[in-house]
């Protein structure tokens, strides 16, 4: 009875207490980045970024089969993508316990108490005891709904940032699988340049014996021949690596034996780009780091909350007797409720220090999230700038190899009829097979740009992506 009346008196004072704490919106975690922010364009600031949606399905549009299995073997099978999925998993446990406290805990337990003494008299008794018990946190300045609302909110950070990986990943391998492409080119070029400087070597020697040509002739076309098996020999290392790493990226070991393509993809159109304002809406970045700052909000909430009264309800009951058939009778039966108030009144400053802490973090939170949205901003406007650098690079580089291709053509001939020096047509020759290889380099440029600016935009590498989850 005491403790009832201490709650009925206390319990005006309690509601009488400056304002139940209002707990952070949506809407108030968006201001607070919004006002973060520097003012955003209407339009990419990049001339001739095209409009419209963003779409989705990017790694089937590079029109490669080979890659899209390769890319779905990945998210299948990569490490680091099962264990942010695990993360995930440990995520949402979290949320769920920290949605526990909202309702009432119970417990139940059952007790057999045996005497069996003879002093000071004779006793032989067994007392059997059964009760039910719960408590509940009256959560009336919303600590608890606080804590819940951290959890929910980091859940989803976690989930914004296993897409994130997952879109990543799908870039990874379609970056790996280009560069493993373009070794296999390169080593294409290499071995042209080795046969070639060949068969130059062996002519030159057949001159030299005939007295047409001179030891500095055979001495430059060996040195040139060497120089070039070196580069192929680097080419050919430069190629296994390129297919170890892919390998590894989708689970596999590195054998350095995965099937790729002959040759290069050729790059899709630009896609379509969407507005600035939408990507912080779209991409799983800069989700998660806006759901980093919710999450710090609701944990100064808590904070703030855990300064006012603490009201926790208890009940119990069950029964009490020395006959198990008869120990939920009546008379047997007892049963109590009480209410507790526990108001904080000097704890050394600690919980002001843990509400400044948690302010910090909340402030932290922000200024991470705005860093984080410039990225993702730069990254769109870098790629959308490098599309027309990349086209212009490879017209200039397409009209230098086959203009190359003509010189050399044409060094031969004047060689063959005594008008030049070996050294000239040596000279032709490198720079053949020089533009060839920045060809080759550019046009995977080119498709692997391609891949980063859909990432940068924020869409989905699948055609259909999965239907969101729900807490």
């Amino acid at each position: 009875m005491m403790k009832r009346v201490l709650l009925q008196g206390v319990a005006p004072v309690v509601l009488a207490l400056p304002g139940c704490i209002g707990l952070s919106s949506d809407q108030d975690v968006a201001s607070a980045v919004a006002e973060d922010l520097p003012a955003l364009p209407d339009t990419w600031v990049v001339d001739g970024a095209p409009g419209g949606e963003v779409r989705s399905g990017w790694i089937e549009a590079v029109g490669d089969p080979v890659l899209t299995e390769l890319v779905l073997e990945a998210q299948a099978n990569n490490p680091d993508i099962r264990a942010a999925a695990a993360n995930l998993d440990a995520a949402r446990a979290l949320v769920q316990q920290a949605r526990a406290p909202l309702l009432p805990a119970i417990n139940a337990n059952f007790n057999a108490d045996r005497t069996d003494t003879q002093f000071p008299f004779p006793i032989d008794q067994t007392i059997y005891s059964a009760t039910l018990q719960g408590s509940w946190e009256v959560d009336l300045w919303g600590r608890v709904r606080s804590g819940r609302n951290a959890a929910y909110a980091s859940a989803q950070a976690v989930e914004a940032d296993l897409r994130f990986a997952q879109y990543s990943l799908a870039a990874g391998v379609a970056s790996a699988y280009f560069a493993s492409v373009e070794a296999a080119e390169q080593v294409s070029v290499a071995n042209r340049t080795v046969e070639a400087l060949a068969e130059i070597d062996r002519i030159v020697q057949v001159r030299y014996r005939e007295g047409f040509a001179s030891r500095q002739d055979t001495a430059t076309t060996s040195s040139d021949l060497e120089s070039a098996r070196d580069s192929l020999a680097q080419a050919e290392n430069a190629a296994r690596n390129a297919k170890r790493a892919l390998e590894v990226l989708c689970g596999r070991y590195p054998a350095q034996n995965v099937a790729i393509a002959e040759s290069q993809p050729t790059a899709p159109p630009p896609p379509p780009a969407g507005l600035p304002a939408e990507l912080l809406e779209r991409r799983p970045d800069v989700i998660a780091a806006e759901r980093r700052v919710a999450s710090a909000f609701a944990n100064l909430d808590q904070a703030k909350a855990a300064q006012l009264p603490q009201i926790v309800l208890t009940a119990a009951g069950g029964g009490r007797s020395d006959d198990l058939g008869s120990i939920l009778d009546s008379g047997n039966l007892l049963w109590s409720i009480i209410g507790d108030i526990l108001q904080p009144i000097f704890d050394n400053g600690l919980r002001g220090a843990q509400e400044d802490e948690a302010d910090a973090n909340k402030r932290a939170a922000i200024a991470l999230y705005t860093s984080t949205a410039l990225a993702a901003l730069q990254d769109v406007e870098n790629n959308l700038d490098a599309v027309e650098v990349l086209a212009r690079r490879e017209f200039i580089l397409e009209t230098a190899a086959e203009a190359a291709g003509t010189a050399y053509s044409l060094a031969q001939l004047q060689y063959q009829e005594g008008e030049i020096d070996l050294i000239d047509v040596l000279n032709f020759q490198q720079r053949l097979f020089a533009a060839e290889s920045n060809l080759v380099s550019v046009r995977r440029q080119r498709v692997d740009q391609w891949v980063g600016l859909n990432l940068a935009l924020g869409g989905t590498w699948e055609t259909t992506p999965p239907a969101d989850t729900e807490d």
